[in-house]
């Protein structure tokens, strides 16, 4: 399954927005409050709820009512009141928000900023589509508290998004029967020399194996170790396959510099296997790690179409826009880029007394 387009009108800070994606990867960059994550939970809250459910078990009530509480769930607005994501404006306001999907599949959504819990849903879908599988990968890693998170979440009210139970309880799956793909192993293979070592479950607690010095409980493990041991487990459990759309917000988070080149090499043999992946960074070291593989052929063997998305805000107006390239280098608004810039330039005024 591959998301090929987006459209947005006022929904939060986008008052307007169309954006075509790559069926490969999606690196989204921008400042703080640009939109970023926005555009990967709505995506997500869209695609999620149909991802595992066929065409006929649904009626049309029942279509609004999963949608209307993914979307809920995902965002968390104040009371649960999904009125509250319109576009803030004097007056009445409505927004209208939808993806398409390949083979002309499409989910659209619509509602009042007066309403609380009720959407206008239409959805379009091919009866012979195969299920696919949806992760989003938040800023805070999961294999470490998937031991209780998914009981307490059920029974408590958490004031965690909804993205946080959805991988938990992804985390939570048995492994899956039967041998992995080539190109499954293949990523294994990479992770594990990664990271020397292999990950184990026992009674829904996780274990970092080192060969020779023995188990190691993921709470002492590092962030970025932490989140390759999620992406090893949910390729084992069949979760991360080539029918798998992954949505990753700021990897970069609570990483070393060090451990930025092996993710982007991971998340390049995932597209490689068919996976679809968003990711959403302000890190230089990612974008110009994409800007590599984009950028040379002997870092993109299977010509992989590595598209760079820019959000920025006009100036006078304050709306967000955007812009979409090949390679980052061509970005015209580049935040991270232009920060490095400033960066080089106020040393060179203390250096040379500019």
């Amino acid at each position: 399954m591959k998301i090929k387009k987006l459209a947005l009108k006022n929904f939060m800070a986008f008052e307007k927005a169309e954006i075509n994606w790559s069926d490969n990867i999606n690196i989204i960059c921008g400042e703080n409050s640009t939109g970023k994550t926005t555009l990967l939970k709505v995506m997500y809250s869209l695609i999620k709820p149909l991802s595992n459910v066929g065409k006929d078990n649904l009626t049309k009530e029942m279509e609004e009512q999963i949608l209307v509480k993914k979307i809920q769930g995902v965002f968390r607005p104040d009371e649960l009141k999904i009125g509250r994501l319109v576009s803030r404006k004097q007056g009445s306001n409505r927004t209208d928000f939808s993806v398409e999907l390949e083979k002309k599949q499409k989910i659209s959504v619509g509602f009042g900023n007066r309403q609380e819990n009720h959407a206008d849903v239409s959805i379009e879908r091919d009866e012979k589509t195969k299920k696919y599988d949806v992760i989003y990968i938040p800023t805070k890693e999961m294999i470490s508290t998937v031991e209780h998170f998914v009981s307490l979440y059920d029974e408590y009210h958490i004031d965690f998004e909804e993205m946080y139970y959805d991988l938990a309880k992804l985390l939570d799956r048995p492994l899956s029967k039967g041998p992995n793909t080539t190109e499954q192993n293949q990523v294994l293979s990479n992770l594990e020399d990664i990271m020397k070592g292999q990950i184990v479950q026992k009674n829904k607690k996780f274990y970092f194996k080192i060969k020779g010095e023995g188990e190691f409980e993921m709470g002492l493990l590092s962030d970025g170790y932490r989140k390759l041991s999620m992406i090893i487990y949910m390729i084992l459990s069949g979760s991360l396959n080539k029918n798998t759309i992954l949505f990753w917000d700021e990897p970069e988070t609570n990483m070393n510099p060090k451990m930025i080149r092996p993710i982007v090499q991971v998340m390049v043999a995932l597209a490689q296997m068919g996976v679809q992946i968003f990711v959403s960074t302000h890190d230089y070291f990612i974008q110009q790690e994409f800007n590599m593989v984009a950028s040379y052929s002997e870092l993109n063997s299977k010509n992989l179409d590595i598209k760079f998305i820019s959000l920025f805000r006009d100036e006078e107006t304050r709306d967000i826009h955007y812009e979409m390239k090949n390679s980052a280098t061509d970005l015209e608004h580049n935040a991270i880029m232009q920060e490095f810039d400033a960066m080089y330039d106020r040393e060179q005024g203390i250096i040379y007394g500019e």
